[in-house]
């Protein structure tokens, strides 16, 4: 899976100003009086989505470079960051859907090319494209949650990735965590999009 870290714009004063009326700073002053970094990310994530009517892509960049201006951080040092999703529904049950993760082989005919795999606990991904990642924990059909280790990305992330079934479909949903920037969430909700698509050209073949 090749990502491309660039973000879908850019972050900036100005650019936050052109598409929502007001520019970071401003926004920051306005959430600061809103009651700050205590009220938390999901009240004001609410805040600028639901009532001062900004969309979602901008909703979620003011709020994450909010508390990285305001210096908030986890107990490694790092902001809690960006978490993206990248979700896709198809037309099979959950073991159909699980089973191009379970191998090298399976993986080389959609995710990228060139893979070693262990799908064990503690066990590792990488390809040819660069993806490195370690397996904490696979329950096949249900769940593999994994840590992201690309060695172009900030610090490694978590990412979980469900199979939920829904009648005769299943919805395959990733879940990336702990993104540092904008141009990282962009790259990689844009790469799994794209990998999503070809799992599903994949199993509905």
């Amino acid at each position: 899976m090749k990502v491309e870290r660039k973000s879908d714009h850019a972050v900036s004063e100005d650019s936050c100003k052109a598409a929502t009326g007001k520019s970071l700073s401003e926004w920051f002053a306005l959430m600061d009086a809103r009651g700050g970094v205590a009220l938390g990310r999901r009240e004001l994530g609410q805040y600028l989505f639901a009532e001062m009517k900004v969309d979602p892509w901008w909703s979620a960049t003011i709020n994450c470079e909010y508390e990285i201006a305001r210096n908030q951080v986890e107990k490694d040092g790092k902001a809690r960051g960006y978490t993206i999703c990248a979700t896709k529904t198809i037309k099979a049950d959950p073991n159909a859907c699980y089973a191009p993760f379970s191998s090298a082989q399976e993986m080389d005919r959609w995710f990228g090319s060139g893979h070693s795999l262990d799908l064990g606990d503690g066990g590792k991904l990488a390809n040819a494209d660069g993806n490195r990642a370690t397996i904490k924990k696979a329950n096949p059909g249900k769940t593999i949650r994994l840590i992201w280790e690309d060695s172009d990305l900030t610090m490694p992330t978590p990412v979980e990735i469900k199979f939920a079934p829904a009648g005769a479909k299943t919805t395959v949903m990733v879940t990336i965590d702990r993104l540092q920037n904008r141009a990282e969430a962009d790259g990689y909700r844009r790469a799994w999009g794209e990998a999503l698509d070809r799992l599903k050209a994949l199993v509905e073949g």
